[in-house]
This record gives C-alpha cells, sequence and structure tokens, in this order.
C-alpha cells in the first residue's frame, strides 16, 4: 500500500482479534515514528514497546479513554524529553507511527498522553523517573471492525491565499 493510500484508510480501531504481532512488525512501526520529522533535529523521542498481556492489561487499566488496550496485540508509548518541541516531534512520530500500521495491514488507534491526567501514572508505569513527557500510546491489532469516518471535503478545508 502506498503512503496516500494509507493515509486514506487509517482509521481509529478500537476492537481488536486475538493476535500476536510480529517483532519485524513493531519493530518496523517504531522505524516509522523514529523517521518523523524532527523540529531542529533534537529527536527527542523514545518507544516503549508493550506485547506481554499482563502489562497491556495494566496499561489499559491506568488509563480511563483506553480500557480497550487490554485486548489489543501490543502497544508503543511514545515519550518524549522535555525539548521545546517535544510535543510537535512526539505527534509527529505518533503520525508516522499510524500510517505504518495501516500500510502493514494493523490496525491502531493513538490514545492521547500529554494532556491526560492519567501520565504521571503510565510514566511511572514505564520507569521513566521523570525524564519523559508522555505523548501518545499507539494501540496496534489486527482490528475487528472497519470503523467509517466522515471527514470533511477538500473544498471545505481548503483556502487559498486566506481564509476568508
Amino acid at each position: 500500500m502506498d503512503a496516500l493510500e494509507a493515509i486514506r484508510t487509517r482509521r481509529s480501531v478500537r476492537v481488536y482479534r486475538p493476535a500476536v504481532l510480529k517483532k519485524e512488525a513493531l519493530m518496523a512501526i517504531a522505524d516509522a515514528g523514529r523517521l518523523a520529522a524532527s523540529a531542529r533535529n533534537i529527536q527527542p523521542c523514545e518507544f516503549v514497546a508493550i506485547n506481554d498481556r499482563a502489562r497491556l492489561q495494566a496499561l489499559g487499566a491506568l488509563c480511563d479513554t483506553g480500557a480497550f488496550i487490554k485486548d489489543a496485540a501490543a502497544a508503543i508509548v511514545v515519550v518524549a524529553s522535555d525539548t521545546k518541541y517535544y510535543l510537535e516531534d512526539g505527534c509527529a512520530a505518533t503520525q508516522n507511527m499510524l500510517i505504518a500500521a495501516t500500510a502493514l495491514g494493523i490496525g491502531s488507534c493513538w490514545v492521547a498522553g500529554d494532556k491526560k491526567t492519567y501520565a504521571p501514572k503510565v510514566l511511572d508505569f514505564l520507569g521513566t523517573d521523570g525524564k519523559y513527557k508522555l505523548i501518545s500510546i499507539v494501540v496496534l491489532g489486527l482490528g475487528a471492525e472497519q470503523p467509517v469516518m466522515q471527514k470533511r471535503t477538500l473544498d471545505e478545508v481548503l483556502h487559498w491565499d486566506t481564509l476568508s
């Protein structure tokens, strides 16, 4: 699947079939995150891959919007050191990983991090010692649903020269 098709077809999947994802697939998805644009090329992001069932259940229990994590095959937690553009860099990495997962035929969902009240608990769970900010949790697995999302048309969102 080419990049534009992966962008067009990516959807947030929250229901998964029982499955195991190959380590190579998780590495390819994390590598897509590593290759994301980074302000001033600081590259503040780190990725923690979790595919142990008990750890996924514990992670899901920490996140008030991510209980479905327990049913996923894996998750990649994106954290970043506290640089000026850590959030932008981490979001770029997260989006790259979502697109890569789609290109590989793997369902995914972005679970928020930085502004959530559970962020400190997740960081403690990962053993970060307060050195990082939680950007996102990229939940991964073989989708048991095909979400349909209506997007605004290009004519509705694209403006030429001014916003008016």
